[in-house]
């Protein structure tokens, strides 16, 4: 994963959100966003970390970073067509 941080063209907080919600909110940013795109998720649901890699594999977006600072995930993912 790139250590530069892309610029961020939508956010989306899903602090607070259990198992599926962060990564279902962060499939519906994607759709409306347009290819090339930065999306940047903050979720607290450990789960998230193994639902966002599989979901980038599986999906072909890009997980660019991924980091956790004091039980806060963030993943910044990029829109692939």
């Amino acid at each position: 994963m790139d250590q530069t941080e892309p610029a961020i063209d939508v956010e989306l907080d899903a602090k607070g959100m259990r198992c599926p919600l962060p990564l279902l909110r962060a499939k519906q940013a994607l759709n409306a966003m347009d290819a090339g795109q930065c999306l940047r998720v903050e979720a607290t649901d450990a789960g998230s970390v193994r639902d966002f890699h599989a979901f980038a594999e599986l999906s072909g977006h890009q997980l660019v970073q991924h980091s956790s600072v004091e039980g806060v995930y963030t993943y910044l993912l990029i829109k692939r067509t």
